[in-house]
Formats: structure tokens, C-alpha cells, sequence
């Protein structure tokens, strides 16, 4: 048989290209195979997809441009203008000999050029406003990617969550079937009353309802899923984990102490009260002395297009604003009463994030407890069943006591994949609460 060397580089062409095949089957109509995920892979692709964060890398971009503008401001500034003009003079006498009036034309060219050598800080201002601007986006851009985090990861464990329940349910549905088979061959035989198997027939009708609503609340987390990390809603997902417990060690303190240090609102917060700063002094400038360098060079001429009588000069401009009927002083006060708001508005925050970091913390330690009482609960309620299928056999219980302890089975299963769920939502609520970086 002949072989085929492939070069690395034409076999990463075909891989790719093989790829991005089963990824536009999967969008097909009817294609069976789904999409195979980890959790870190639906972070992955929830952060490149997600428009939240294109969105925050915007406002980057739009910052620099920002910082771009404030620069030029310290630049030289030229001007080029033309002026093109039509007169007619009046009639006049001068020295008893009357001048007839006439009609001439005026073509007039100018270049001047300002260079601010002083504006009493509003340039300087202006940039470090930028600036902060720039910051602000960038922190911007990390609390997205932390949201989008949190939110792929919710969206994950609630496939882990519906897909245990839908378990649950079917294996409830099949447990009140074989029950309600045992019922129907005991009634044959004349041992037990029409009324059991009703009741065993309603019992397994609730227990299919459930199932419905179980598959149904599992469809729905799938499109949940594929809405955060950018497939098509009617993909097909298969997630590759389990709900799991894992130990957090940190304490509650060590928690707040993170969030203060790391979280972004609070770092765009700090950004406001120093951009609320530098327009204190933008403002404070107009009523400071402003001096700028002049140079101009003028033409002239009664023909098109004007370039005779040529002039220049150079010079320093100095102004000062001597009376503004209160303008400057009104931006100043103005300004002022924004460093005061938005210095507030730093403090609600930081207490807000205190109160958030306690919440999840407070919660996925409820939900660590949980887990060992509904394990416990799992254990004894499926000792329960047993027992009373068997007495149930037997004839020395009740069919009430089979349906009972399987209600009780399935609903301590049901508290143990929700104490699942809830301990690791909460710690990833933590995790954004505490500002935790996106790798």
C-alpha cells in the first residue's frame, strides 16, 4: 500500500478544514451527533462568541481614539484659508475732482498656525481624563469576561442539574411501573383491591408528568447554553461532567479582603473619583492665563488666486479672562458636586460587593451542609423502598407505604442534586463575586 507524508502544515489545513465540516454538519437539520463540552471549553467559546464582551472591547477602542484626540490638542494647529470678493466704491469727490466709482475684485490667502504653550491645565486635564478613560474600558472588558464566565458556568450546571433529573424522573417512572405490574398480578390473584391499582396507575401518570416537565427544563438549558457561548439554539450538547463537590478552604474575611483588591467595578469606581478629579481641573482653567505661539503668512491680489502682497508674522498670544459672568465659576462647583457623587457612589459599591461576596459565601456553605444530610437521606430512603416493596410482596404492607417511600426515595435524590447544584453556582457566584481573574 502506498503511504502519504503529510507536511505539519498541510495536515493542520486538513484538520481544519475537517473541522469546521463537523461544525457546519452540526448546524444541519437532523444531524444526530452533539456537541461534546467540558466546562472550561464552554468558557472558552462564551468568550470569544459572546457579544457582551465585543461590546466592552469597543469602548477600548473608542478610549484610545479618546486619548489620541486629547493628545493632538498640545499639537500645532494649521489653518488655510481663502477669501474671494466682489465690491463696487462709491462716487466720491477729493480735491473737487470726482472719483467715478468702480467695480474690483479681492482674492485673499491665508495660513495660520497656534501652538498652546499654556492652558492653565485644561489640556493637561483632558489627557489624563483619556487616560482614565482607557482604564475604565479595560475593567470594563474583565468584568464582562467575569459575567460571561458566571454565566456559562450556570448555564452548564443547569445541563448537569435538568440531565440528573430527567434520570431521577425516568428512573421513577420505571420503578412505579414494575410496582404497579406487581400490584396488577397480585389483584389477579385476588390478594389486593381494585383501589391499589388505581393508585398505582395515578402514581405512575404524576411520575410520567414529572418526566415531561424534566426533559422539557433540560431542552431549555441546552438552548440557554448555546445562547451564552454562540452556537445555534437547536444544537445538540453533551456535557462531559458531573455535579461535584469539591472543598473550598478560604474564609469568609479572606474572601472580602480579594473582592476589595480585585474586583473591576470597584477599580472603574476608583477610575470615576480620579476622572471626577481631573475635570475639576479642566474646569479651574478657565479662569487661568492661556498663552499660545502665532505664526501667519497672507497673500493678496485683485486677481485669481490672489498670491501677490505677500505678508507674515509671528508672535505670542496671552489671554486671561478677566469677567465670565460666573461660567468657570459654575463648571468648578459643578465639578465638584460630581467627585462628591461619584465618591458615594464608590462607597455604595464597595459595600454592595461586601454584601455579595457574604451572600454566595453564606449560600454555598448552606448548600456543603446540604449535600451531607441529603446523601444520608438518599441512603436511608432507598433502604426504605426495599423494605416496603418486599413487606408489599409479602402481604403485610400497604401499597400507601411503597408509594411513599418511593415519593420520599426520589425527593431525597432530588435535594441531593439540588444541594449539588446550588454549592457549585454559589461558589461560582463567589468566584465573580471575589473578582477572580479569567484566565
Amino acid at each position: 500500500m502506498t503511504q502519504i507524508k503529510l507536511s505539519d502544515r498541510m495536515a493542520k489545513r486538513i484538520t481544519a478544514l475537517l473541522t469546521g465540516g463537523m461544525l457546519a454538519a452540526a448546524a444541519l437539520p437532523g444531524f444526530a451527533a452533539p456537541v461534546e463540552l467540558t466546562l472550561d471549553e464552554a468558557i472558552v467559546m462564551a468568550l470569544k462568541s459572546n457579544p457582551a464582551i465585543k461590546i466592552s472591547e469597543s469602548d477600548v477602542k473608542k478610549a484610545d481614539w479618546d486619548i489620541k484626540a486629547a493628545k493632538a490638542g498640545k499639537a500645532p494647529s494649521v489653518d488655510l484659508s481663502h477669501n474671494a470678493s466682489r465690491s463696487k466704491s462709491a462716487e466720491s469727490k477729493i480735491l473737487g475732482v470726482t472719483i467715478p466709482s468702480s467695480i474690483g475684485n479681492k482674492f485673499a490667502n491665508s495660513v495660520d498656525m497656534t501652538l498652546p504653550l499654556y492652558t492653565g491645565g485644561r489640556l493637561e486635564g483632558t489627557i489624563e481624563k483619556a487616560k482614565l478613560g482607557r482604564k475604565s474600558a479595560d475593567f470594563g472588558v474583565e468584568k464582562a469576561q467575569q459575567q460571561v464566565k458566571l454565566d456559562a458556568t450556570n448555564g452548564y450546571y443547569s445541563i448537569l442539574q435538568t440531565r440528573n433529573l430527567v434520570k431521577l424522573r425516568e428512573e421513577s417512572v420505571n420503578q412505579l411501573t414494575a410496582h404497579l405490574k406487581n400490584v396488577e398480578a397480585q389483584y389477579g390473584a385476588g390478594t389486593v383491591a381494585k383501589s391499589d391499582v388505581l393508585r398505582s396507575e395515578v402514581e405512575k401518570a404524576k411520575a410520567e408528568q414529572n418526566l415531561i416537565i424534566a426533559k422539557n427544563s433540560y431542552e431549555l438549558a441546552i438552548s440557554n447554553l448555546n445562547n451564552v457561548i454562540g452556537l445555534p439554539l437547536e444544537t445538540e450538547i453533551a456535557v462531559k461532567e458531573e455535579l461535584k463537590y469539591e472543598e473550598f478552604s478560604q474564609t469568609l474575611e479572606d474572601c472580602i479582603k480579594l473582592a476589595l483588591a480585585n474586583r473591576p467595578d470597584l477599580a472603574q469606581a476608583n477610575t470615576s473619583v480620579e476622572s471626577a478629579k481631573a475635570d475639576i481641573k479642566v474646569a479651574e482653567s478657565g479662569s487661568k492665563l492661556s498663552v499660545a505661539a502665532t505664526a501667519s503668512e497672507k497673500w493678496s491680489d485683485s486677481e485669481f488666486p490672489g498670491t501677490d502682497n505677500n505678508t507674515w508674522a509671528i508672535g505670542i498670544n496671552a489671554s486671561y479672562n478677566l469677567f465670565d459672568a460666573g461660567i468657570t465659576k459654575s463648571k468648578v462647583k459643578g465639578a465638584e458636586v460630581t467627585l462628591d457623587k461619584v465618591s458615594e457612589q464608590l462607597r455604595q459599591i464597595k459595600d454592595a460587593a461586601q454584601l455579595e461576596v457574604r451572600q454566595a459565601y453564606l449560600n454555598m456553605k448552606e448548600a456543603e451542609k446540604r449535600i451531607d444530610t441529603s446523601k444520608v437521606a438518599v441512603t436511608k430512603g432507598e433502604e426504605d423502598f426495599k423494605i416496603a416493596q418486599v413487606r408489599y410482596s409479602a402481604g403485610v404492607g400497604t401499597n400507601l407505604d411503597v408509594i411513599d417511600s418511593q415519593v420520599a426515595l426520589t425527593s431525597a435524590k432530588t435535594d441531593y442534586v439540588q444541594a449539588l447544584y446550588d454549592y457549585n453556582t454559589s461558589r461560582a457566584k463567589l468566584d465573580k463575586a471575589m473578582g477572580v481573574a479569567v484566565k
